[in-house]
């Protein structure tokens, strides 16, 4: 098995002859980022959409329009979509606690939480010079962001293949009640949000106990809401709670091994 990050919280995810494709943005709000191979990415056998916001979820027509692969969403996600004029004919909406299996892949569904912004981080921006400067974007894009609103459909996702396996969290979010599995070979954390981010993961360190972690949504999507997150402490940190693992902040468009 092995994973590829396009930036922000998309990821491709290959076993054999089979791939999937998470969470597919394509960052048109900051045209300085990596752009997804859309050639690439329309090869994949299935999309998964962790929860239905405006950078997981948001550009899911550019997907639909000329092929329908299959897309995994929740029912609300499949509502937003119908509201914004997008074809939902290959849409199949899904929950917490199922088993989805595509081609080499079994997929559990686990409900998780979306990460919940710290006052820090939310002072931070507010009082930040580009905030203000770019006041107009600013107010455009929280609108257009709106739009999307979550109804309790976050969702995390264990793959595997059988002799691997990847544990995906779209938000940096968990329920303290469910029995997550352990002991993924790797998880991918959205490394966004919080102020202290390396400080805030490592309760998700603890309870998934990975064998390697792949921060993910470390960059720019949304400016000048968002910025580009300091990632020197990242690997300390995962390095300080798992010893043995492999900390992987990954480069856009390259293949890593699971």
């Amino acid at each position: 098995m092995r994973i590829k990050w396009y930036g922000t919280a998309s990821l491709l995810i290959e076993s054999g002859n089979t791939r999937l494709l998470i969470d597919p943005y394509l960052k048109q709000l900051n045209q300085t980022l990596y752009r997804i191979p859309m050639d690439e990415a329309k090869t994949a056998d299935a999309i998964f959409i962790t929860h239905p916001h405006l950078d997981h979820f948001g550009d899911i027509g550019a997907f639909t329009e000329d092929t329908v692969i299959p897309v995994f969403v929740s029912e609300n996600g499949i509502l937003h979509a119908e509201k914004l004029g997008q074809n939902t004919d290959g849409m199949i909406s899904y929950a917490a606690n199922e088993e989805i299996k595509i081609g080499s892949f079994v997929i559990h569904t686990y409900q998780s939480r979306h990460c919940v912004f710290d006052l820090p981080t939310v002072l931070r921006v507010t009082f930040a010079p580009r905030t203000w400067l770019h006041a107009i974007g600013c107010l455009k894009l929280c609108h257009h962001a709106l739009q999307y609103k979550l109804q309790g459909d976050c969702y995390a996702l264990h793959i595997s293949d059988g002799e691997k396996s990847v544990f995906v969290l779209g938000s940096a979010g968990m329920e303290e009640n469910v029995s997550y599995p352990q002991g993924a070979d790797l998880l991918v954390f959205p490394y966004q949000g919080r102020s202290r981010m390396h400080k805030y993961m490592v309760k998700f360190l603890e309870a998934f106990r990975p064998k390697n972690v792949m921060a993910d949504h470390f960059d720019d999507a949304f400016p000048p809401l968002t910025h580009r997150e300091n990632m020197e402490k990242f690997a300390p940190t995962v390095k300080k709670i798992l010893p043995d693992a492999e900390a992987i902040v990954p480069q856009e468009g390259e293949w890593y091994e699971v």
